[in-house]
């Protein structure tokens, strides 16, 4: 059992890796493996926060996460209302509203009129949004195959399944309940 309490105990005969990056051993029981598996989580996100996974060369970091995010998804599903980009991403309209303003200031998304309602606004994704978007997606490719150098193609295909699988599991936890409670595991009332 670690007596740690940031759970860094060196368990690993590698002294290459970091203590905090080291799998944690809890002992036999069950709960090791999800021990384990909330300490990688938390090492990767401060890991991820700490390079912005942005990418190499000059467009390293050159976009936050939610930039990246909205203009992906507007180039994958096409022009889109606030609300219709806000459910798709399980984020509020404010949010989206609020995010979007500057990527329309700056060119990268334009506001156009909806092709059968030209009441209604829709986002697009202008020719300058898809430039910059490739430039970013080239150097977070170029990221990732650096990253995984000397994994094999398997490997980062199961590692891709694997983590697409897991952030789809995490939209599952029910975001009407108390934070954290999966469907079908509400807290009684008191």
């Amino acid at each position: 059992m670690p007596t740690h309490p940031d759970m860094t105990t060196d368990i690993t005969d590698d002294h290459a890796v970091p203590a905090e990056d080291r799998t944690v051993s809890t002992g036999s029981s069950g709960s090791s493996v999800f021990d384990a598996m909330q300490h990688q989580i938390a090492v990767f996100a401060r890991r991820a926060e700490q390079t912005r996974l942005g990418g190499v060369g000059q467009a390293r970091n050159s976009m936050d996460r939610a930039a990246y995010l909205l203009l992906n998804r507007l180039d994958q599903e096409g022009p889109m209302g606030v609300k219709a980009l806000a459910a798709g991403m399980g984020i509020d309209s404010s949010t989206v509203t609020r995010q979007v303003a500057p990527l329309v200031e700056s060119g990268l998304v334009k506001r156009t009129s909806h092709p059968e309602d030209g009441r209604a606004v829709v986002l697009q994704l202008s020719p300058r949004g898809e430039a910059r978007l490739e430039e970013v997606r080239s150097s977070r490719r170029e990221l990732m195959e650096l990253v995984t150098d000397g994994w094999s193609e398997e490997e980062r295909e199961q590692f891709c399944t694997l983590l697409t699988r897991f952030n789809t599991s995490l939209l599952g936890v029910n975001p009407g309940g108390p934070a954290g409670t999966p469907p079908g595991h509400d807290v009684p009332a008191s």
